[in-house]
């Protein structure tokens, strides 16, 4: 963890990410790692169905910073609190990540990433926006079997996972796969493309945890 923390001061930002001299809205996701007997994890959630931003979308836990929160740090200790149960005093805080930004929404989003020293029991919390918690082994996210791509109406492809019956994509996949890359554990695909998969762009669907 210390090393992929080291190496993540190097995670290249996309230009269309970059954020602008002013507005939008600050927010923050907590990117949590952990280890259980399969090996290091991370934690995600499954966003209900019906939601006005990022409806049915795996994500990290996070949101919005409100007026009460110290920064970045604070506010993704709390969103993963609220929305999954996760207790503060068993994460340490490894770094902040660059802030990215997801045009479509306006959201300005610093990712921080975390040791889950003292895991705690973990659910939806929050029923209300979280349908599901679910910690994902790294294993099966650098599995080829479980790797794909996501095709969106420009044309353009951006990775995807599928694991644990959810397709992660977007902003979630964007940093799961540089993490995976900075991190050493990335695994050769198969020869060719792969699967592709087409997804409807529309606003407020970027994998971060909606305010």
């Amino acid at each position: 963890m210390t090393s992929l923390a080291d190496a993540a001061r190097r995670m290249p930002v996309p230009a269309v990410m970059r954020p602008p001299a002013s507005g939008g809205r600050a927010s923050a996701v907590l990117v949590l790692f952990g280890e259980t007997e399969l090996g290091p994890d991370v934690l995600l959630i499954q966003r209900n169905t019906g939601l006005r931003r990022h409806s049915g979308q795996p994500a990290f836990p996070g949101g919005a910073i409100d007026p009460a929160d110290a920064g970045p740090v604070d506010c993704a200790l709390r969103e993963a609190e609220e929305e999954t149960g996760v207790v503060r005093d068993g994460v340490q805080v490894l770094r902040t990540l660059p802030e990215l930004y997801i045009p479509n929404t306006g959201f300005r989003v610093t990712p921080v990433m975390g040791w889950w020293h003292t895991p705690s029991e973990v659910r939806a919390v929050d029923t209300g926006e979280v349908a599901s918690v679910a910690r994902v082994p790294v294993a099966e996210l650098v599995d080829p079997a479980n790797r794909l791509r996501t095709r969106h109406p420009d044309g353009g492809t951006a990775p995807a996972f599928r694991v644990r019956d959810m397709l992660v994509w977007g902003f979630t996949a964007g940093i799961l796969n540089q993490l995976l890359v900075l991190g050493g554990w990335e695994r050769p695909w198969p020869s060719g493309a792969g699967e592709v998969v087409d997804v409807i762009a529309r606003t407020g669907r970027g994998g971060v945890g909606a305010p």
